[in-house]
């Protein structure tokens, strides 16, 4: 069976530093490069390009091979793909100045590879040395607060389309030397390109950091940094049981309410109609949407379904928000906002649907089963109650996302956590719910649905 008449498979193994590795020599620019010109010689459907690890060239990377002949090119650059596809892969010529033609030199070099990794692999066991994925998670922090700490200071917007260190620390008002220190772990991490001094932003960060991109995604990512400080109590919140260093949603800044729904509002905005066809929403005419946020979820299901108007219900803080988007999308005569706490506060009555997206993991078991006793009531005889949120297998342990999120919801909440199907399934029944069932969709949350008699 051959699907595709050509099969190419690109080494992007990423090695320790000072290890000899594809990646280190610039092989994801190149698998980039591959994909993208087959895509624009419209060769999909004809050549299946697909990343790999090792082939034990190594020191003459970035390597390929191309099958079903079995052609391996060694030190490829992206400036030598459009030959690469054109002469080989539309013409059946392959590029001669890159091919590996010598078969016996190849293996020989290949086996010396394999030796040489065996070798320095029983040397580590021998010596216990930590694993590299291992370290590599221990450490993980230090990547990811440099580009926290680039995006707190919008130090991409400073670079633009090309800056010296000088010039983004005059932007930023902070100090060159150690502004050029953080500009240098950026492009070792490829979010910057450094060339004779000057910092240009990569694709990626350009797209996503800098401002004025249509998918700037530097507000929502405030919400991470502001994390940052809760994360590290940690080990006194095991310690204690519960988060030490939080905030009542009142005492909140102005800012850290705008990063977390307009992290929110991405993570919802793209998940939101997937949600609403998967509920079914054809027959409800009312529908309450309790901490709605930026009403995300609201919008999607009164766009999906016309005849149904919804109440979203949140705190004075979060309700212009809520409305800015609701403008914005043109929803004002049927969707709109009820400032109230899902806390305590009654929900109303005769909703056809109550809503309830990303806020059970906020609340302790009590809150939650004394939630949805208050949504039972806010619901019309034969109204459904729907939560999405990420729910966990009955053991706890996976999905992953959800196990470690519950440790968000210890550093942060009083009472919160992620909790499991069985957990959910309970309390529903408990507030008079029947029918009660789990729903699972792609992605990382699911569904636990339920009616009122």
């Amino acid at each position: 069976m051959a699907p595709f008449r050509l099969h190419v498979f690109v080494c992007n193994q990423q090695k320790p530093d000072g290890v000899p590795c594809c990646a280190a020599r610039g092989s994801a620019p190149v698998l980039e490069a591959l994909r993208r010109e087959v895509g624009a010689q419209g060769l999909e459907d004809q050549v299946l390009v697909t990343e790999c690890g090792s082939m034990g060239l190594c020191e003459h990377g970035p390597n390929l091979v191309v099958y079903p002949e079995g052609t391996w090119y060694s030190g490829v650059s992206p400036a030598d793909v459009p030959e690469i596809v054109r002469s080989h892969f539309e013409e059946g010529r392959p590029v001669a100045r890159l091919v590996r033609s010598d078969e016996a030199g190849l293996r020989a070099e290949i086996a010396a590879n394999r030796e040489r990794m065996i070798a320095a692999r029983r040397a580590r066991e021998a010596a216990g040395v930590l694993p590299d994925d291992l370290n590599d998670r221990i450490r993980g922090f230090q990547e990811s607060r440099a580009i926290l700490t680039a995006l707190e200071l919008d130090l991409f917007t400073a670079v633009a389309e090309g800056a010296t260190a000088a010039e983004v620390a005059a932007k930023l008002g902070a100090a060159p030397r150690s502004t050029e220190m953080l500009l240098n772990a950026l492009a070792s991490l490829r979010l910057l390109v450094k060339r004779e001094g000057v910092f240009h932003n990569s694709p990626a960060a350009a797209r996503y950091f800098a401002a004025g991109s249509r998918d700037n995604a530097r507000p929502a990512l405030l919400h991470t940094a502001h994390l940052w400080q809760r994360w590290s109590t940690l080990t006194d919140c095991v310690r204690a049981g519960s988060a030490v260093a939080r905030e009542e949603p009142s005492a909140r800044s102005e800012d850290w309410t705008e990063a977390f729904i307009a992290a929110m509002h991405r993570n919802a905005s793209e998940r939101a109609p997937l949600v609403a066809r998967a509920v079914g929403a054809e027959n409800a005419g009312r529908m309450l949407d309790v901490g709605g946020g930026s009403g995300a979820y609201s919008i999607a299901f009164a766009r999906t379904y016309p005849a149904l108007r919804a109440d979203i219900l949140d705190l004075a803080g979060v309700a212009p928000i809520a409305r800015r988007h609701i403008r914005e999308a043109g929803l004002e005569d049927r969707v709109t906002v009820r400032i109230g706490d899902l806390r305590s506060d009654q929900l109303g009555e005769g909703y056809h649907l109550v809503f309830l997206s990303a806020i059970c993991h906020m609340l302790s078991p009590a809150g939650n089963l004394d939630l949805f006793l208050r949504c039972h009531q806010a619901l019309a005889p034969g109204g459904r109650i729907v939560v999405q949120d990420f729910i966990l297998e009955a053991d706890k342990t996976a999905p992953r996302f959800a196990a470690l999120f519950a440790l968000n919801m210890l550093v942060g909440t009083h009472g919160g956590s992620s909790y499991s199907e069985p957990e959910y399934a309970g309390w529903l029944s408990e507030a008079g719910f029947q029918d009660v069932r789990h729903a699972r969709l792609p992605g990382i949350t699911g569904l636990m649905l339920g009616s009122r008699p």
